[in-house]
């Protein structure tokens, strides 16, 4: 479902500094509830890498009024799903009920925004989950990559490091730590509160109002653009551990999601590895198989796969190409491969047909990440933790304004040779430990 004239979205922002928005989506009887914090690892300083995401882990141990053990339940019982999701940019909790249980899920996120317990035996028990969860992590050859190239790739960056934190850090923090960035973080004028569902917008803005509107403002940090050195000659990252395949990740620094670049760059990336969807958590696919890498790497099997990756980000991130490597090829042979397109790219004109299959392609996976009451929800508040709403409900129509020319100057101006970072996962032919 694209954004229309007709689809209202009912906007407020309450005294507190709490933005509100709605979206009345009558196709169920459901409504998803969604509240965003702007807050994430970028936010973490060294030292203390990991806060973001321990914090969202220790909103689920409970309130005074909410006890942990009884959070699942509760909202099992009442035919609801709900998650959380810690980002680089931001936090976010969502529950999506039946329309007639929507009171519940108000109730629970005003708590958890004021009245988390922290309690020091549950902050001890989550740290061994956490770092559990990081050496699981460790296990997986693309995980070990990426974060070798996100250290390489940034100097100063808060991005440089993983969203679950380096293991030193998350062995030294403490309770006051995380009670700290809970307390500064999680206030009204630091969040957004977004609904879609089976509801009248003037009755839920009330209900709204009248429970997030009696929490008082906070004093969150600023949170202005963080500049850091830009990659000036190519980077070479080599890391080796258990499996049998061969990875090749290539990374360059792109432009933040709100700068006009990165709708050029998203149709190069849909021509160059493939459409992705910006969704998160779900919403469809499409296949890659008509992009030039996967004819150019797997087709003539100098690789088992391919795929790019885009992210929508307050600051400048990277735009990497994932490659599963051919056992039968070296890493060399598929990097020149990648290069030789790349190359295409910059020195001849996209013929206008491939751009418009990418916005077509676009299209679809667009629809395909908006189609449920619990996406459209997600949509209203995730363009608001890089951007604003009008950048999604002009989403599309900025992709339809890129031209061959634009996407010749994103070739020329960010994938280069000399400002990139080229890792290479080689396997030792050992199995990953097994998780105890």
């Amino acid at each position: 479902m694209f954004p229309s004239p007709s689809m209202t979205i009912t906007r407020s922002v309450l005294p507190n500094g709490i933005m509100i928005q709605l979206k009345e989506v009558h196709n169920a009887p459901i409504i998803s509830h969604w509240i965003w914090y702007r807050v994430g690892s970028r936010n973490e300083q060294p030292g203390k890498t990991g806060l973001s995401h321990w914090v969202e882990h220790m909103q689920f141990k409970g309130t005074p009024t909410f006890p942990g053990r009884t959070l699942n339940k509760v909202i099992s019982r009442e035919g609801g799903i709900w998650n959380a999701y810690t980002h680089m940019d931001w936090t976010a909790y969502f529950e999506t009920l039946p329309a007639d249980k929507i009171d519940l899920a108000l109730r629970l996120e005003t708590d958890r925004m004021c009245n988390s317990l922290f309690d020091v035996e549950e902050v001890e028990a989550e740290r061994t989950v956490i770092l559990s969860e990081r050496e699981g992590s460790e296990n997986e050859p693309l995980f070990r990559l990426d974060e070798a190239v996100q250290r390489t790739a940034f100097f100063n960056h808060p991005y440089r490091s993983e969203v679950i934190g380096e293991v030193e850090d998350l062995r030294s923090i403490q309770r006051d730590d995380l009670f700290q960035h809970y307390r500064s973080f999680y206030v009204p004028n630091n969040a957004v509160v977004t609904l879609a569902g089976d509801f009248s917008s003037s009755e839920m803005l009330a209900e709204v109002e009248d429970i997030y509107g009696a929490i008082p403002a906070g004093n969150p940090p600023s949170l202005s653009m963080i500049e850091d050195t830009p990659i000036k000659e190519e980077q070479q990252v080599d890391v080796s551990g258990p499996g049998e395949t061969t990875y090749i990740r290539l990374a360059y620094r792109a432009p933040a999601a709100a700068q006009e670049d990165f709708f050029s760059f998203t149709i190069l990336d849909s021509l160059l590895s493939g459409p992705a969807s910006l969704n998160m958590f779900g919403g469809g696919g499409t296949t890659n198989k008509t992009s030039r890498l996967y004819r150019a790497l797997v087709e003539r099997e100098l690789a088992i796969g391919v795929s790019g990756g885009l992210q929508a980000t307050i600051d400048p991130y990277l735009y990497s190409l994932t490659t599963t490597v051919n056992p039968r090829h070296r890493p060399q042979e598929v990097i020149e491969a990648i290069d030789q397109q790349i190359y295409r790219l910059q020195e001849e004109i996209v013929p206008d047909v491939e751009i418009r299959r990418a916005i077509k392609q676009a299209r679809a996976l667009f629809a395909y990440g908006s189609e449920n009451t619990t996406n459209q929800a997600f949509w209203l508040g995730y363009a608001e933790m890089f951007d604003h709403y009008d950048w999604f409900e002009h989403y599309l129509k900025r992709l339809e304004q890129v031209t061959p020319e634009d996407v010749q100057r994103i070739a020329r101006s960010y994938l280069l040779k000399t400002c990139r970072v080229v890792g290479i996962f080689h396997p030792d032919g050992r199995q990953a430990e097994v998780e105890r």
